[in-house]
């Protein structure tokens, strides 16, 4: 960031053009007033630099937001964000700390380290905030935490484990649709095949299908041996995702 960058991020309305001769006090509340506003300027502009992918001037700005306001927990969060896009996963990890020490009670911010964790393979503190974030009661979406926890620990791989937070998924939003694909995919990597096709059907009840998904009720018919079955998902692929991978994978099998 060059000076006229960050002198323009420093200014706000109001204030005195350089050289001028003003008589008029300041007071600390002005002063304190004008940081406020330059840090969550400076925020703005941050996370528009990372949604729009320059990561380096995203940073910039995010350390020069902290600078002028250390408590936000969010620019912290956000830069954790910026950082594992640098690849810099020893400044991601110390940005998600900071905002955690700040805002604990956050539930965004725990499991978006949680997931961060679960991608370095550190489960056990992966579950950890996991845990902490379902259990904020403000958390409305607390059946995501754990679909998310499962997800992570299917990883470890820990089935029991993650069964269970689909489970208790379920039990918030019965029809929540990412755990009841995440049990038939379990279910089916576990070799309970009944399983698997009685969760997929219920997903197929309330949500339109991926190809993806789709080619799972291909792979649990051909383990339970029903051809029609088997079929029918096949031909639902070809007809409605005929440029997919899955349809290649079809096309090839025939």
């Amino acid at each position: 960031m060059n000076k006229s960058e960050i002198l323009l991020a420093i200014i706000v309305a109001g204030s005195l053009a350089a050289g001028c001769v003003t008589t008029t006090t300041t007071t600390s509340a002005d002063a304190e007033a004008d940081e406020e506003n330059a840090a969550a300027l400076n925020y703005q502009l941050g996370a528009q630099y990372l949604r729009n992918g320059n990561y380096e001037r995203a940073r910039d700005r995010l350390l020069l937001s902290i600078e002028l306001d250390p408590k936000n927990a969010v620019a912290h969060y956000t830069l954790a964000l910026v950082y594992e896009n640098l690849e810099n996963m020893r400044l991601a990890t110390e940005s998600y700390e900071d905002a955690i020490r700040i805002a604990p009670r956050d539930f965004n911010v725990q499991n978006a380290y949680a997931v961060f964790l679960c991608k370095q393979r550190d489960f056990e503190n992966a579950r950890k905030h996991f845990d902490r974030a379902i259990r904020v009661p403000e958390n409305d979406n607390a059946h995501i935490t754990m679909t998310n926890a499962g997800v992570c620990l299917m990883q470890k791989p820990d089935a029991d484990v993650a069964e269970q937070y689909f489970r208790d998924a379920l039990q918030r939003k019965g029809d929540y649709g990412e755990a009841l694909i995440q049990l038939s995919l379990l279910k089916y990597t576990t070799e309970d095949y009944m399983s698997a096709r009685a969760f997929l059907q219920r997903f197929l009840s309330t949500n339109a299908p991926s190809s993806g998904v789709l080619l799972l009720g291909v792979r649990i018919e051909e383990e339970l041996g029903d051809e029609r079955a088997r079929t029918d998902y096949a031909n639902q692929i070809l007809r409605e995702f005929p440029e997919s991978a899955e349809a290649r994978s079809i096309l090839e099998s025939s």
